[in-house]
């Protein structure tokens, strides 16, 4: 593990390669560590809290270079400090149901989730039927689809070669995994 952190080739390889202005990633809607890796501070669980995380927090990583070591980085702080969350959570679960039935939704009614997936923001959008029961429409937006036109600009001016290692550090769904 420490031997990614510890080899200058690495370090050559990665720095300056693939990178993105906090500008530019504000501009296209970056989510997610492809967005925290060019300085955004943003994350759903911190910005908008619902359930646990209305409670604990995971503190934010991000770095500011946005190439591809920020990006390896901003994973590998996330990695470690998602550890210490879960580890913090073991010790100190509650104790009773851990499942709720619900009634279900009344008609016409809208609900919007946020959750921080593991790429970014996911975002689904959910309307029941005007008689209730059923949904009349289902939106998703993975976070990959907001994030592969700052792949693109990432690309520009980068050798051809550099693709797979700017590809991997964005890490998107090519079909919408993340849903």
């Amino acid at each position: 593990c420490g031997l990614l952190w510890r080899t200058p080739s690495v370090f050559a390889r990665f720095e300056g390669t693939g990178a993105l202005s906090r500008e530019t990633a504000l501009e296209v809607g970056l989510t997610g560590p492809a967005a925290r890796a060019c300085g955004v501070d943003r994350d759903v669980r911190r910005d908008q809290p619902s359930g646990i995380w209305r409670f604990s927090h995971i503190p934010v990583s991000t770095a500011s270079s946005g190439d591809v070591l920020a990006r390896a980085q901003v994973r590998w702080m996330e990695i470690e400090r998602s550890f210490g969350f879960l580890y913090e959570q073991l010790r100190t679960l509650p104790t009773g149901e851990c499942r709720l039935s619900l009634p279900p939704p009344r008609g016409g009614a809208i609900a919007v989730s946020l959750v921080e997936g593991w790429r970014g923001q996911v975002c689904h959008v959910a309307e029941s039927g005007r008689r209730g029961g059923g949904f009349a429409r289902y939106q998703v937006v993975d976070p990959s689809f907001r994030n592969w036109f700052g792949l693109a600009l990432a690309m520009r001016g980068q050798p051809i070669s550099d693709f797979p290692l700017c590809n991997k550090s964005f890490n998107l769904s090519y079909c919408g995994h993340d849903l």
